[in-house]
């Protein structure tokens, strides 16, 4: 094992992508820069096996020790935007192991393709929730997650590997969907990616970040069948330019639809429809700018969680408002602590929080590298007088 680390490590160090701050005068830099490297570090030793992670990694036991497949992305996408799609693969396999019994899920609930558990062990069978079971919102991480691997490994060979995964996400989420004199309609019931409103999931429809994830997924679903030589599937396509447009109110996007609209605890999901996510036909960017600082103004920060914060990050950089990225990545709240050895501790009970570490990489990846589209700038998500040096970085969506 000693000789296995000790060739494992300087391997791992020069290779993958690098970020550089130390050249900045801003004294934040040097911060940033720790949480970066330890980042990559616990990730690595945490999050890249052969299944999906507990929140709390190998270091203790969280949720009676099952993983969250709504967590998946934020421990493993990451790896794919610093060009070591290798350790985002094993985990990313496992979808595979419980096709059938997803499949059956989806049948028994009427629906076609397969729909993904919550809060799992190996086997995928799914942990008794009054929560869990209502979440879509991890539904189309498999296809981000594919999606990304192909980025930074562009052959068809992934493609064909993770074809029937990425095609039986979308077959779920398109019978989800149904229509109504509106459009295409998410729910109920549901519970978004924002858990507060778990108590009214018999009446919760359309959250704003879940309509811009389903658009955004299926058509690169449709995509996939492109590179394929596949014909396309007219329902996947219809139900992506049919979605209901998310709810404004007050010049500000909601978390839902219906009241009470927006409750103020918890993650403010709704800008990760424009952070996490590229810009889609559903969002307007002025009115998630609006957003972005109707949070950063007034949300109840001691309830939020680790990822929220590159959340916030992620939606900045996009909107051009570097200064509000790094504020937000080192905003100084209880669930935003780094400690000395880089875990992201959340309470005494949850002395660490991986995925706020893979978040705050897959937040710094898109800061430096940018995105399809973005401004064509060396780092266009850091502030104009850093001195970002990187390389090996892939480009976020």
């Amino acid at each position: 094992m000693a000789s296995a680390s000790a060739a494992y490590w300087p391997e791992f160090w020069s290779s993958g992508g690098a970020i550089e701050l130390d050249a900045t005068d801003d004294p934040r830099a040097r911060e940033l820069e720790r949480r970066i490297v330890l980042s990559q570090y616990l990730t690595t030793v945490n999050c890249s096996g052969s299944l999906p992670p507990q929140e709390t990694g190998l270091v203790c036991n969280s949720w009676r020790g099952r993983f969250h497949l709504e967590m998946h992305w934020w421990h493993a996408a990451h790896f794919a935007h610093w060009n070591r799609p290798e350790l985002l693969l094993p985990s990313l396999r496992w979808y595979s192991s419980v096709l059938e019994s997803s499949r059956q899920t989806a049948r028994m609930q009427g629906f076609d393709g397969v729909r993904w558990p919550k809060q799992v062990g190996p086997d995928g069978r799914e942990s008794p929730s009054p929560i869990g079971t209502f979440l879509i919102w991890q539904q189309p991480h498999p296809i981000h997650l594919a999606e990304l691997v192909y980025r930074a490994n562009p052959s068809p060979a992934v493609l064909e590997e993770f074809a029937e995964i990425v095609f039986e996400s979308a077959a779920f989420m398109a019978s989800f969907a149904h229509p109504t004199a509106r459009g295409f309609e998410l729910g109920p019931p549901l519970i978004p990616a924002q858990e507060s409103y778990g108590p009214l999931r018999t009446t919760v429809t359309n959250p704003t970040f879940e309509l811009a994830y389903w658009q955004w997924a299926l058509r690169i679903a449709a995509a996939w069948r492109g590179r394929l030589g596949l014909e396309p599937v007219e329902s996947w396509l219809a139900v992506a330019d049919g979605l209901v447009p998310p709810r404004v109110i007050n010049g500000v996007y909601a978390a839902m639809d219906v009241e009470p609209f927006t409750i103020r605890t918890d993650h403010p999901s709704m800008l990760c429809a424009l952070g996490v996510l590229p810009l889609t036909d559903l969002i307007d960017e002025g009115v998630m700018r609006a957003t972005l600082a109707d949070v950063l103004a007034d949300w109840d920060w001691d309830s939020t969680w680790g990822w929220d914060y590159p959340v916030m990050a992620m939606t900045a950089a996009r909107l051009g408002e570097p200064e509000t990225a790094v504020d937000a990545l080192l905003q100084e709240a209880p669930k935003n602590t780094a400690l000395v050895n880089g875990h992201n501790r959340q309470t005494d009970s949850l002395p660490l929080y991986l995925p706020g570490n893979g978040g705050l990489l897959a937040a710094v990846a898109l800061m430096a590298a940018g995105w399809d589209n973005g401004p064509d700038r060396h780092a266009p998500g850091f502030p104009s007088d850093w001195t970002v040096a990187w390389e090996g970085l892939v480009r976020a969506p």
